[in-house]
């Protein structure tokens, strides 16, 4: 990456005989050598491109030097490679091989219609905070904002994007439900302050299946957790089965979720549901005997114990009918533990103990998820004025996290990092130093001849091409 950097000698002392100087005359120079396993992953399943339809883009094309394409794969890609904010782009936008991951056929500038622009290939901060605060309503007379998203397409895309990466409709799949804090520091619109959180913040909605995430919504706090799930799942229930017919759904949550709008919408729509159920008295006396029963157990093994009971259950006046609970009657530490799941899956389905320690504890990988978009992808960065502008923010690190998937999903097949989250696979693969060199016949990326994880970038290169083919 160029720099203004003074190129005055820097002393780090003696090693033997030798002395140790540094000095900035490398030349082009990235850190981001594996942003072209990104440019792989985005190539051979077309997210970005998908992406960019989702726009509407109201400029002069005679005036144009950087495509919507162009901009979502910029501030995308470079999410993915750790660079959170807009302002990180007026030095990010002098980095050749991050315009060649981009698709930029100049990768240097050199022949940038202004003379001030040349030598920077990517757009600077002030397009990409135009592109993030374009408004709705925005048209071509419009003075300065005008590239619009639309809402709607980006959530069609994720759900389309789940849909196309499967081979065969699966016999069942498993919808995840999950609400978050996302922590705001300034005067944002919808914010609001949140008791549970103790601090001002939005309450993102998510949904994955599995590692596929399916929808991500901001939304303010001053709201139950659980707000518009229906509506979500109305949404993506049906483009599910539109493509899979035959394919069973189950919804899981934790007893946030556990609401009669949501238990008698999948009720009446054929979809299972896996919910916990916030304890009360009424259910831990239900509950009473086989708690006696685990504490007898614990006190004569002197371990942890726990048994389950399946029973059927109402409340008094807020669900409209009887419906299956189990109960975990567990005793660690000289304490009980009574804790609740309410279901729609009949015994012959699924037994107790199993419904709850297979089926529903394994709903803790989606919090890894939700980890990755907020710890990993920043996914907390709403700190644009509007919610629009806050929803584009929580839409691109959305799709850095699917295209990051992509290459966990096919391009590390395999491999010990199979599984691995977002910023270790950014760690390994894309934070890679690299000389780069362009000239008229090519673009030459000279990596270390003794980096660790060469082995792990030729596979997942040739994972992602295989990938490729196959899809086509």
């Amino acid at each position: 990456m160029k720099t203004d950097c003074s190129t005055e000698r820097l002393n780090f002392g003696r090693l033997g005989r030798r002395r140790v100087v540094a000095d900035f005359d490398g030349g082009d120079v990235t850190s981001d050598a594996g942003a072209l396993l990104l440019r792989e992953a985005d190539l051979g399943s077309g997210l970005m491109s998908r992406f960019a339809d989702c726009f509407t883009d109201f400029r002069n094309p005679d005036l144009i030097e950087h495509s919507v394409t162009d901009l979502v794969r910029q501030r995308v890609f470079a999410i993915a490679l750790g660079y959170e904010d807009v302002n990180d782009h007026d030095t990010l936008r002098l980095d050749a091989l991050v315009a060649t991951a981009v698709g930029k056929t100049d990768p240097t500038g050199a022949r940038r219609a202004r003379a001030a622009d040349q030598g920077s290939p990517l757009a600077a901060r002030s397009t990409l905070n135009r592109l993030e605060r374009t408004p709705a309503n925005a048209s071509a007379a419009s003075r300065y904002r005008k590239i619009v998203y639309h809402g709607d397409a980006i959530d069609e895309l994720l759900v389309d994007f789940f849909l196309d990466s499967a081979r065969k409709p699966p016999e069942e799949i498993i919808l995840d439900l999950d609400a978050t804090d996302d922590r705001i520091h300034g005067n944002q619109e919808g914010r609001f302050y949140h008791g549970y959180y103790d601090h001002y913040c939005y309450l993102p909605l998510y949904i994955f299946c599995g590692d596929h995430l399916l929808c991500a919504r901001l939304r303010p706090a001053n709201i139950d957790g659980s707000a518009g799930s229906v509506e979500e799942l109305e949404r993506i229930v049906p483009r599910i089965r539109e493509r899979w017919p035959e394919t069973r759904i189950i919804i899981r949550a934790d007893s946030g979720f556990a609401r009669e709008s949501i238990m008698q919408w999948c009720e009446s729509n054929d979809v299972d549901y896996v919910l916990g159920l916030a304890r009360n008295s009424r259910l831990t006396e239900r509950l009473r005997a086989t708690l006696e029963r685990a504490k007898r157990r614990s006190e004569k093994s002197d371990q942890a114990e726990r048994l389950f009971l399946d029973f059927y259950y109402s409340t008094l006046d807020t669900w409209s009918r009887k419906r299956r609970v189990i109960g975990k009657a567990e005793h660690l530490q000289g304490k009980s533990n009574p804790r609740f799941i309410v279901t729609s899956l009949n015994r012959r389905r699924a037994r107790g103990q199993h419904l709850y320690e297979t089926i529903y504890c394994a709903r803790g990988d989606m919090e890894n998820r939700i980890k990755e978009q907020q710890l990993d992808l920043f996914a907390d960065r709403t700190s644009t004025q509007t919610m629009r502008g806050n929803q584009l923010r929580l839409y691109f690190t959305s799709i850095a996290y699917v295209l990051i998937n992509v290459v966990r999903r096919l391009g590390l097949r395999g491999t010990h990092m199979a599984r691995a989250q977002a910023g270790t696979i950014r760690k390994t693969l894309f934070k890679i130093g690299a000389v780069v060199k362009v000239s008229v016949r090519r673009v030459a990326v000279h990596i270390s001849s003794t980096c660790p994880y060469r082995p792990l970038i030729e596979i997942c290169l040739k994972n992602l091409r295989a990938g490729a083919s196959m899809a086509r």
